[in-house]
């Protein structure tokens, strides 16, 4: 009989008097080195695949589970990740906004496929400054990864100037500290307002409140586009809690009898609150007014008319900022990375020309 196979002539069924409870238990029935068994149960390469892949078979035939807090005490990490949405003046914001959704998808499918677990947190700092040391500081993660910025740029860099593994999804500004992963917000902004002066707008408004600094560059992008026109675009503060943003929104474009004729949204949440509010009132969408959102969500394309957007590269932000993460964690050196929009032209803009 081969013990190292697992059980009597090779079945793979293991004898019910041997106990593996051990590193060095199962090092035995496989007839191995201790070393050599936690070293194949971490997947290591200095281990053959052959010998690698018979160990994990074993454990798994006799149940064996490493201690995996021991493990973590000795390599001096937790295994988990920190991922924080800092709301700043959006407190009504819910970690159920679409956007946030999606990225939280594909982040948690990128940390997990990386052996992470994940510590979820909806920080609303409202005066309190040390928001974030106290999860940086906490002890119970080995990085944290932050979906925003919102208005709390300054406390992030004051942060990051002591704590690396710190990852932002959000905007890039020139001097800054703290990495972040995302895309030109300014040159989306100015993408969306362009598209709508291609298509015969002259009339302009930005949907969005722009104490987040995304929000904000997006404006500036759109006001550029606007000045290099000869246009003006007026700015429509909304928030972002679902019945307050559409009662804003009704107040600005329908209640004032404003007459504006190309809107851009600074998110597709905003852009598809504003189609609700323009088919109650009976506006017709392009035809009375032209809409861009900003995102490119799954659902962008299914609202009616589909929603002509900017998109983010939302998938492809989440695996760089797990990559970078990981690296920083591991004591690399990284740099930001920026990333260009792209306009995607669906229904609810006109043809050019």
């Amino acid at each position: 009989m081969d013990k190292s196979r697992g059980g009597p002539n090779g079945t793979g069924t293991p004898e019910t008097a041997v106990e593996v409870r051990t590193l060095a238990d199962l090092a035995r029935v496989a007839g191995v080195s201790a070393g050599t068994v936690s070293r194949a149960l971490a997947g290591k390469s200095l281990v053959n695949i052959e010998t690698r892949e018979r160990i994990q078979v074993l454990a798994r035939q006799y149940g064996f589970r490493p201690n995996q807090i021991a493990s973590k005490l000795r390599s001096g990490r937790t295994g988990v990740i920190g991922v924080v949405i800092p709301l700043g003046p959006a407190t009504g914001q819910p970690i159920s906004d679409p956007f946030f959704m999606a990225i939280l998808g594909h982040l948690a499918d990128e940390l997990t496929g990386s052996g992470y677990d994940i510590m979820l947190s909806r920080a609303i700092p409202d005066g309190t400054p040390d928001w974030l040391e106290r999860i940086t500081g906490s002890g119970m993660v080995d990085g944290v990864l932050l979906i925003g910025q919102s208005d709390q740029c300054a406390i992030i860099e004051q942060v990051a100037a002591r704590y690396r593994p710190l990852v932002v999804w959000g905007n890039r500004a020139k001097g800054q500290r703290h990495i972040t992963v995302g895309t030109d917000s300014e040159l989306g902004g100015r993408l969306g307002a362009e598209h709508l002066i291609a298509c015969g707008a002259r009339r302009l408004a930005f949907v969005g409140d722009t104490a987040g600094v995304e929000i904000a560059t997006r404006l500036k992008g759109a006001r550029a586009a606007a000045q290099a026109a000869g246009l003006t675009i007026d700015h429509i503060p909304a928030d972002l809690a679902d019945e307050r943003m559409r009662s804003q929104i009704g107040a600005a474009l329908i209640a004032s009898g404003a007459d504006y004729d190309g809107i851009v949204a600074a998110s597709d949440v905003i852009a598809m609150a504003t189609l609700h509010v323009l088919h109650e009132a009976g506006r017709k969408v392009p035809g009375d007014i032209q809409l861009v959102g900003f995102d490119d969500l799954p659902m962008a394309g299914l609202t009616s008319p589909p929603l002509t957007t900017v998109r983010q590269e939302i998938a492809e932000g989440a695996r760089v900022m797990v990559a970078k993460l990981k690296a920083l964690i591991d004591g690399d050196v990284r740099q930001s990375r920026v990333m260009p929009p792209t306009l995607v032209v669906r229904e609810t803009t006109r043809p050019t020309g």
